[in-house]
């Protein structure tokens, strides 16, 4: 196998760049580049050299010996200056060397996957901990990075193991007293505990929804003052705002975080009757959709009008004229931050109603969809009389489970997963 190398710190410029280096060359190279080998897991000044003995930098060098390592081989590490010249000398030495190449995309997980220094959930999680954009993805990546799903489905393959060991023991020896003190059904009883333990783990957001955030539409008739309040809420011009009833013709969308969780605010055309305007008309449609699938809907037109389960804004609220607010309706205006302080805490509050505050791990989409192929099976193994067809709805949760932890791994599988990696990870 090819030794691997690549920057994994930053982008350059930068103050330092580290280089990693791993397979079983790496020490070498560091031997080539650095002169001698520093003492295992102690940094090192070293000035690094060309073959023909020219500088490169002067920089700090580790190695740490395989199989203890983040990848599960011979591993080194050059810090170097974060100058793009020095990185691109130092590298062009090293691919100079026998056996050394640049690493693929995902390559130094990946191996620590082949190495058993992590599994596959726990890959996926360091691949959500890169990507994370907003607290709540920290937290379920951070958990998943170390384990914390692993264990889960751990503890789950090792309870099924368990029961099937039970029913095999029925098949074959049953008319033993020991075996036959197990009855069929404390079987299913202890596969229905585990399958409704199964049940609360699906019933938490997935990843995806995390990512995704909280939708939250602004809908109502013309010149009800959504783009102005779409705006306060963002902190910033997004919406073009005039006097003029109809000037928003379309969706408009805008992503925000507040309080550690992601949100999509969605400014929609006012709504009205009829229109002979085929435009405002398109406008109107893409409203309806957009509140279709609003997680939270604000209304800021009569409460007679009001979709059911909308939050009633009682939008301008300090214009001349104004009526004050209904009752259970809540007033902003652009002009009082603390109205639209006000607001942001109730759409914090519903968000927290439509995905709990995370604190644990939370499963992919794909992850889930085995999760939930399980979870069936082992409901079917509840409802059968024939222990062949339970032991074998076992053998199936098994299988799914298993392939959480990357024990059945397709390549195709593997490949998508560490494509979402940048190189030197």
């Amino acid at each position: 196998m090819d030794t691997i190398f690549a920057v994994s710190s930053g982008r350059p410029p930068a103050a330092i760049a580290v280089v990693r280096i791993s397979g079983s060359a790496a020490i070498d190279a560091v031997r080539r580049l650095g002169g001698s080998v520093p003492a295992p897991r102690r940094a090192a000044l070293r000035t690094l050299r060309s073959a023909a003995g020219d500088p490169l930098d002067r920089a700090l060098v580790l190695v740490f010996p395989g199989p203890a390592t983040a990848t599960g081989e011979d591993l080194a590490e050059l810090h170097l200056h974060g100058g793009r010249a020095v990185i691109a000398a130092v590298e062009a030495e090293l691919g100079s060397l026998p056996g050394l190449r640049p690493a693929l995309a995902g390559e130094f997980t990946r191996r620590a996957l082949e190495h058993g220094r992590l599994d596959l959930a726990e890959a996926q999680g360091l691949a959500d901990l890169l990507a994370a954009e907003t607290e709540a993805e920290r937290k379920s990546a951070f958990a998943a990075s170390e384990g914390e799903i692993s264990r889960e489905v751990a503890g789950w393959l090792a309870q099924i193991a368990h029961f099937s060991a039970l029913v095999e023991a029925s098949l074959d020896y049953s008319d033993e007293d020991d075996v036959a003190a197990h009855s069929t059904d404390a079987i299913r009883d202890d596969v229905a505990r585990l399958a409704a333990d199964i049940a609360t783990v699906l019933a938490r957001p997935t990843v995806e929804r995390l990512r995704e955030g909280v939708t939250v539409v602004l809908a109502g008739p013309p010149n009800a003052g959504k783009s102005s309040l779409f705006n306060a809420l963002l902190a910033r011009d997004a919406a073009i705002v005039t006097a003029q009833a109809g000037t928003t013709r379309d969706v408009l969308e805008a992503s925000v975080q507040r309080g550690g969780a992601a949100f999509v605010l969605i400014d929609t055309a006012g709504i009205r009757g009829d229109t002979d305007d085929d435009i405002e008309r398109i406008g109107i449609a893409r409203a309806g959709d957009a509140m279709a699938r609003a997680d939270i809907l604000l209304w800021l037109g009569d409460p007679d009008d009001a979709p059911d389960a909308a939050m009633f804004i009682h939008s301008r609220s300090d214009a001349s004229g104004r009526q004050p607010a209904p009752a259970g309706a809540l007033a902003t205006s652009i002009t009082d931050p603390s109205s639209i302080e006000a607001l942001w805490n109730h759409l914090q509050r519903g968000a927290a109603a439509i995905m709990p505050p995370v604190t644990s791990a939370l499963l992919h989409q794909q992850q889930r969809e085995r999760v939930v192929h399980a979870h069936a099976a082992l409901i079917r193994a509840t409802t059968e009389a024939d222990l062949l067809l339970v032991a074998e709805h076992l053998r199936a949760a098994r299988t799914d489970l298993s392939s959480l932890l990357g024990v059945d791994a397709t390549e195709a599988m593997l490949d998508a997963l560490f494509a979402r990696f940048c190189v030197g990870k």
